[in-house]
């Protein structure tokens, strides 16, 4: 019988080397085209079964959004600064804030016109999971416009 590990016998390891793209792509290119990969194939196939007047929206919609998506693919990310996104920074900050309130007054409504009977402590200890997730969502809305707030403005030139 053989008690020796095999694992530590020498082996040979080939070190294989992959090919190196020619030319690197933008990120928003790489979007552009994965979309319009998915998208054309499934605008083909749904086209027929649709209704005339339905179709040729689909249609009209798929052309839009290659305009879109090839006016998209010239931004240049690297000329973005900082400042200019704070905008966006805050719409996002406002939209978890109020998703997560919208979420909490649709569960409490769902709650009390489908289930009256418990009160709402109890509604609380069995739907907890739920209020846990959207108060959480708030939370983090709160904190991305904190830090915005806190965040240094630019200094204006005179």
């Amino acid at each position: 019988m053989d008690f020796e590990s095999k694992a530590n016998a020498p082996t040979v390891t080939d070190n294989v080397e992959f090919a190196q793209a020619t030319t690197t792509r933008k990120p928003l290119e790489l979007l552009r085209d994965t979309e319009a990969l998915l998208r054309r194939p499934t605008v083909a196939t749904l086209s027929p079964i649709l209704p005339p007047k339905l179709s040729k929206r689909l249609q009209i919609t798929s052309f839009l959004a290659d305009d879109y998506f090839t006016e998209l693919t010239e931004i240049d990310l690297d000329n973005i600064s900082d400042f200019e996104l704070r905008p966006a920074r805050i719409f996002v900050g406002l939209s978890f804030i109020g998703f997560g309130a919208l979420m909490i007054l649709l569960l409490l409504l769902y709650l009390n016109t489908l289930y009256p009977e418990p009160n709402t402590v109890e509604q609380i200890r069995q739907y907890w999971y739920q209020y846990i997730w959207f108060v959480s969502l708030g939370i983090t809305g709160m904190f991305i416009l904190g830090r915005e707030a806190m965040r240094p403005m630019p200094k204006r030139r005179k």
